[in-house]
């Protein structure tokens, strides 16, 4: 069960990263034919914001709890490139139920490159794990 202590709204949180090789979309897919820019994919981006958002949250866990991301919904406006550092930010802008949303931004030396909305749940890390063990024993009996 999430604590049910509060967080002040506006509470902010930061992530950073050095953009490298892993970090870039053309990283993302190793199939002949795929063709992705050398520049910071998204899919990295987003995961930066979720990390300052989790951070955020990490207050009101519980022993054996953790937030988990729900819906991410961004845009990704500017190219960064290999070496540039990224800056994630996450501010508590409110609850909808059990969800916590943060409004998320992220930018590199040049200025913003990515914003949005996002919502995180505070789950128990043993339901969360047995629910994928449940998924994954159905998977090896049903198989693909």
């Amino acid at each position: 069960m999430p604590n049910e202590n509060e967080l002040e709204l506006n509470t902010t949180a930061t992530a950073e990263l050095i953009v490298g090789p892993q970090d870039l979309a053309s990283s993302i897919s190793n199939e002949t034919g795929d063709a992705f820019p050398d520049v910071f994919a998204t899919a990295r981006m987003v995961a930066l914001m979720e990390i300052a958002a989790s951070r955020v949250l990490k207050q009101l866990c519980g022993p054996g709890e953790l937030s988990v991301g729900v819906t991410v919904d961004i845009t990704h406006t500017a190219p960064t490139p290999p070496g540039a550092k990224v800056t994630a930010t996450a501010r508590y802008a409110g609850r909808e139920g059990k969800l916590y949303i943060f409004e998320i931004s992220a930018a590199d030396p040049g200025g913003e490159i990515g914003r949005g909305w996002h919502k995180r749940a505070i789950v128990s890390s043993e339901r969360l794990q047995n629910g994928a063990a449940k998924r994954a024993a159905a998977a090896d009996l049903h198989g693909p």
